[in-house]
């Protein structure tokens, strides 16, 4: 059955050159920034092709192509967007500005209105969920929609927070000592950038210290004791902060969010979808690998979550979409949703317990929706044995 093929137009944004498709989602970071820049200046659209060996490769087209799989109804250039300034005209821009949002984030209406609605007026945006239900994807979304500068700070993988967030001390032989500002004073000096504070919940507190005054509406600033003569950084007009939270103690890691801190974010969680929508994902995100093994891998993820919520659960937690997504990608790269399982979803489930075990409860659901013949040995022997709990004699 012949595929939809992809085709991107390439726009140009300051000094970036970024592809968009169709439904308004982005692929600039599949495609090399030459090729970008090479269609642009040739007034060309580029087409996802796979060659002989299975690669992927992107090839120059002209724009009639593009145009035909443009659907003005559901894409707008971010090119053309103008958030207004008066009240009514505010208004109007939030409630209609559900057609910003790519059709690869499954995120309903009400929620998507409210994440707009926050960014234009400033206010700092919490995305709470469960691993994998598309915060980070929803926080990256907001950035293409409104086409503002960006700037992405993970703030679980930061070691030293002061230095990460206010800058160091160094030294140099010929002008002494010297104070070089961070990454993070230069995102909140520019005028209406949006911030991403990824993993905040796994920030050291020496962090959520620091945050507490840029965070605040009455203060917005951030004090850098040593800087000579510039005590305090006043965060720029129009910055909105963008957090992700994975909040619950089935997170390792993670520390309990200070209730201040908590209260300078309004929150949206976001939901996990369900078998049909993660269906829908998966084959907007692969258009190329058969529509049944994506539904499979859908079910499979929906009924793990469903029991993981159950009053007598089985399994301690259900399959992210993250990992649906990789699960597909695999596929799109040759490997049988067997292989697949084995490699993403397994290592997941505890074994211990043998046959009564979370990872073999996790294997009876796999092998309900693997229709090659490998389904039939699914369980050796070997794994069994291996799953089996030593017997003390």
């Amino acid at each position: 059955m012949n595929k939809t093929p992809i085709i991107v137009e390439i726009i140009k944004s300051g000094n970036r050159y970024n592809a968009w498709d169709s439904d308004g989602k982005k692929w600039t970071s599949e495609i090399g920034t030459g090729t970008r820049k090479k269609a642009y200046n040739a007034g060309m659209a580029l087409e996802r092709r796979t060659g002989k060996t299975g690669r992927t490769y992107w090839w120059k087209v002209p724009m009639d192509r593009f145009n035909l799989t443009h659907n003005n109804t559901s894409t707008v250039n971010p090119e053309d967007i103008e958030i207004p300034e008066g009240h009514e005209e505010i208004v109007d821009f939030i409630m209609n500005s559900y057609g910003l949002k790519p059709k690869g984030l499954f995120m309903g209406e009400l929620k998507w209105k409210y994440l707009i609605r926050s960014a234009v007026r400033g206010k700092n945006i919490m995305m709470t969920g469960q691993a994998g239900c598309g915060k980070t994807l929803a926080a990256k979304s907001l950035v293409n929609a409104l086409d503002r500068p960006d700037f992405y700070f993970n703030l679980g993988a930061t070691q030293d927070p002061r230095a990460s967030l206010i800058g160091n001390v160094h030294f140099n032989k010929k002008t002494g000592t010297y104070f070089s500002e961070s990454l993070f004073v230069k995102a909140i000096k520019t005028p209406n950038a949006i911030i991403l504070l990824d993993e905040l919940t796994r920030a050291h507190p020496d962090a959520w210290n620091i945050l507490m005054t840029v965070l605040d509406y009455g203060q917005r600033y951030l004090r850098l004791d040593e800087a000579d003569g510039q005590a305090t950084i006043k965060v720029a007009d129009g910055v909105t902060f963008v957090a992700t939270a994975n909040i619950g103690n089935e997170y390792t890691a993670t520390r309990q969010l200070d209730k201040a801190l908590h209260d300078r974010f309004t929150v949206i969680e976001m939901d996990l979808l369900n078998d049909v929508e993660e269906s829908e994902l998966l084959t907007y995100m692969f258009p190329t690998v058969d529509s049944d093994l994506l539904n499979n891998v859908a079910k499979i993820s929906f009924l793990t979550r469903t029991e993981a919520i159950t009053e007598n659960a089985r399994i301690t937690s259900g399959i992210s979409t993250r990992t649906s997504v990789e699960i597909a990608g695999l596929m799109f790269d040759g490997f049988s949703l067997l292989e697949a399982a084995d490699i993403t979803i397994y290592p997941q489930y505890d074994a211990g317990g043998g046959v009564d075990s979370e990872r073999t409860f996790v294997k009876q659901i796999v092998q309900k929706f693997v229709s090659d013949s490998s389904g039939d040995e699914l369980f050796t022997d070997h794994d069994i044995e291996s799953e089996e709990e030593p017997t003390d004699y």
